[in-house]
């Protein structure tokens, strides 16, 4: 659920505690404003009050002040709602982890500052930028991944659940910035082949032909994009193949490396990708093995394969498709076109 009270502005987000619908809310912004933003909100996202979104405020405000695109301020906040729930924690004796203290909960006997600056939440910030900073390719690996490599958690793989609210939070915050990428002349929408700060970006170029579950094709349960063959197909998001394989046609035979037929079963060459919060993207109809193997984990952006017509084609295209609570089958299938323009990377849309 989604309640939008506006006097002068956004005077209450309320979103479930479980999954937000972030579809009627993404609709109402644009690609972001650098800020400042006034840390005295007034509102809620799902768990998270007008105290601890006060503490994300910051944490994006010395995000603006040292220049770090948005993609960094969705990842500090992300690690922060693990560490400490966007929490000003002092120490909290023997329920403490060693000596951390504050939104990050760094450690004065690592070297990160004294207790005091810790608990400074535009410190403690500044810290985690700075550590950020220096870790070669963060901004298109596995928010996981460059959330662990600041902080050496015990737990390296909690962070990548708090990524889709983490995002959400970052939106409301600064008017969609999630959704931009940062340009000489400030926030802008991202285009294709960039990643936006919600960590996605378009697989190919080209527009939608044939839609999801449409009245002709309703078991259709993804988009065409059609291209010429050997156009490169990257990685929507950052995440972990799991599959990667011919798919039988219809009589079980697994002969992907010619061209296939309407009459034809299977996806051909595919790729699935596991992403955070058990997202699923697939890759269809590949010209020929992909460039990935299953276990691989891929940054966002990363070639995985070239388009082809292999499988149930008629031609050339990239069959794409999304599937959420991984969800392999049918029943987890969404449109790809409104999930995508959500996350600020949207597939061509034909007219």
């Amino acid at each position: 659920m989604v309640l939008l009270c506006c006097t002068g502005g956004i005077g209450a987000v309320l979103f479930s505690d479980d999954e937000p619908d972030q579809s009627a809310l993404f609709s109402t912004f644009g690609c972001g404003r650098e800020g400042p933003v006034d840390p005295d909100v007034d509102f809620r996202v799902g768990a998270y009050g007008s105290d601890q979104l006060g503490n994300a405020a910051v944490i994006i405000n010395v995000g603006v002040e040292l220049s770090i695109p948005p993609r960094g301020w969705v990842i500090a906040v992300a690690t922060a709602m693990q560490e400490s729930a966007l929490r000003n924690l002092g120490h909290l004796g023997s329920h403490n982890d060693h000596d951390s203290v504050g939104l990050f909960q760094q450690r004065p006997s690592q070297g990160w500052g004294t207790p005091e600056q810790l608990q400074d939440p535009a410190y403690s910030s500044r810290k985690f930028y700075q550590k950020l900073v220096t870790v070669d390719g963060w901004e298109t690996m596995t928010l996981t991944t460059a959330a662990q490599r600041v902080q050496v958690s015990a737990f390296p793989d909690a962070y990548a659940k708090h990524e889709p609210v983490a995002t959400t939070i970052v939106n409301v915050l600064t008017d969609g910035a999630a959704r931009a990428v940062s340009g000489s002349d400030g926030l802008r929408c991202a285009a294709a082949g960039e990643i936006a700060a919600s960590g996605w970006t378009r697989p190919v170029p080209g527009n939608v032909g044939s839609g999801f579950r449409t009245s002709s094709r309703p078991g259709h349960n993804g988009v065409d994009i059609s291209l010429p063959k050997g156009v490169l197909i990257r990685a929507a998001a950052a995440g972990r193949v799991i599959v990667s394989q011919c798919d039988p046609d219809q009589y079980g035979r697994l002969d992907c490396d010619v061209d296939g037929s309407p009459s034809k079963g299977g996806c051909g060459w595919f790729v699935d990708i596991l992403h955070a919060d058990q997202v699923v993207t697939r890759y269809c109809h590949l010209v020929q093995r992909p460039e990935v193997a299953e276990g691989d984990v891929v940054d966002a952006g990363q070639v995985i394969g070239k388009v082809g017509s292999s499988g149930n084609s008629s031609g050339p295209h990239l069959h794409f498709e999304v599937h959420l609570n991984g969800d392999r089958s049918s029943l987890g299938a969404v449109d790809p076109v409104p999930f995508m323009r959500e996350r600020g990377a949207p597939l061509g849309e034909s007219g």
